[in-house]
């Protein structure tokens, strides 16, 4: 008989193993897990909308189906938290705004179809800034979701609950979605591997996709689906079940012709990997340079790569990418929603809905992406895989969008996001990899971002890098100050 704490600990591999040859129960699996959640909530705000009531239904169904002999799912009672911009039917999607506080989707996004369909239970929403305008975790509706390792600091965003859900066990896996960051910004703040995958690798809709809900449409030329794990196998299992084509997303490509789990075995060596450490102009915090040195040079002296210090070459593309985010928002739209409410809604979303946006700005950013997507193919026709920090920065106290200095430099808010937000212009697949602590006991990622199209190959490294380092033992000590 597994505790309550060996079940929130196993990873979902591990669980859904146990529970399809029925040492434990679905419904075992999910009281374990909400129980969990009723300690840790108080404390982290990761679940804007927890649905004990439909996780009970879902366990039970898989349960039911097991008894039978019927097959219920590669996921078949895994517990998943659903990021709350990924739309979720009856079930409320606030979406971190007031402007949407009480609406419920009439259909569910086509990755919670699939892992509906592949048995998964929903054990709640995660908490999400308003539409996912920024990269920390806070909006006007829900308390600020914290961070497991120091509750004081942000967890990062927008998939801020996610990150911080699954830092605690309270599931071991959940989605996230990702146009600037925003799977990799809170697996890296969190202790946690993430992936944004190939632009077009999982489908979306209605998210970024729906012209009936401004705000929801937004970013749809940027926006990634990914998972959020404990370990590389997780996220590779969670791929297996939601990626692949569908017609309602013209973005979407072709199903890969290789088994994601299988993609994550398999040693590296011999691959021809770059490391910028600041891309050549960005400020980044000491320890985190630091940290990330100290694992880059894991992939060679432990993984046989060729590594080689270089910098793709383009220069800070940040203001091209939120004219991007802009000329993706349905100005129109959420303008008129606003209006009279701006008092309600979060202030830096404000501001860029009030800019006077012209056709030059938004010609220009085009521009800007031509630009930079060039440098990067140019640059990666040289490199298998190309290695950088996550974040310039280890997380940082709530309820500031990012630091003011960074590396004894005064700078912009954002620009802790340096090394994000360009995968997202460029499409290509960006994981974050946990590459240690500070000195202050804070994580800090290891990005590993690949050629156009070669997830696998960042899957194969994320592997490699794992068993070479592995970190999934390493739990917040919040939970042990609460018994957990």
């Amino acid at each position: 008989m597994s505790t309550d704490n060996e079940i929130c600990r196993m990873d979902a591999v591990t669980l859904a193993g146990h529970i399809r040859g029925k040492d434990i129960s679905a419904i075992e699996a999910t009281e374990a897990v909400l129980r969990r959640m009723d300690v840790l909530e108080p404390h982290l705000h990761a679940f804007c909308t927890p649905t004990p009531e439909v996780a009970r239904a879902a366990a039970r169904a898989v349960d039911a189906k097991i008894a039978a002999g019927e097959d219920a799912g590669v996921l078949g009672g895994v517990p998943i938290g659903i990021k709350d911009l990924v739309a979720t039917k009856d079930i409320l999607t606030v979406m971190g705004s007031p402007l949407y506080r009480d609406f419920v989707p009439d259909e569910d996004d086509i990755v919670v179809e699939r892992l509906k369909a592949a048995g998964a239970v929903i054990v709640g929403k995660t908490n999400v800034p308003e539409f996912g305008y920024s990269g920390v975790g806070h909006n006007p509706v829900f308390p600020t979701t914290r961070n497991p390792w120091n509750t004081d600091l942000t967890p990062g965003g927008s998939s801020a609950g996610s990150g911080a859900s699954v830092a605690a066990g309270m599931a071991p896996f959940a989605i996230g979605s990702d146009g600037g960051g925003s799977v990799r910004i809170p697996a890296a703040l969190c202790g946690l591997y993430g992936i944004k995958p190939s632009m077009g690798r999982v489908a979306l809709y209605p998210g970024c996709r729906d012209e009936r809900y401004p705000g929801v449409s937004s970013w749809e030329s940027l926006e990634h689906i990914g998972p959020l794990s404990r370990t590389v196998a997780d996220s590779a299992l969670m791929l297996s079940v939601i990626a692949g084509p569908d017609p309602r997303d013209r973005y979407s490509i072709p199903a890969a012709d290789y088994d994601f789990v299988e993609a994550t075995n398999g040693d590296i060596r011999g691959l021809r990997v770059a490391y910028s450490e600041d891309w050549g102009y960005a400020a980044v915090d000491p320890e985190v340079r630091r940290v990330v040195s100290e694992a880059v040079a894991a992939f060679e002296t432990d993984l046989g790569c060729s590594v080689e210090r270089a910098d793709p070459g383009f220069a800070d593309e940040s203001g091209t990418f939120w004219a991007l985010v802009a000329a993706d928002t349905d100005l129109t739209g959420m303008r008129l929603m606003m209006k009279g409410r701006e008092r309600e809604m979060s202030p830096h979303l404000v501001d860029l809905l009030h800019r006077p946006w012209t056709a030059e700005d938004f010609t220009d950013a085009r521009i800007g992406r031509q630009r930079l997507c060039n440098a990067m193919w140019r640059f990666m026709a040289n490199y298998d895989l190309l290695l950088t920090p996550t974040l310039a920065v280890p997380a940082f106290p709530v309820h500031m969008q990012g630091p003011e200095i960074i590396e004894g430099r005064m700078g912009r808010p954002a620009d802790w996001l340096c090394f994000t937000f360009p995968a997202n212009m460029t499409g290509q697949p960006a994981a974050t990899i946990p590459a240690g602590f500070t000195r202050d006991g804070l994580p800090v990622g290891l990005q590993i971002i690949g050629r156009h199209l070669d997830d696998r190959t960042v899957l194969r490294a994320s592997g490699a890098f794992e068993r070479a380092r592995p970190w999934a033992h390493k739990w917040p000590a919040l939970l042990g100050r609460l018994g957990l």
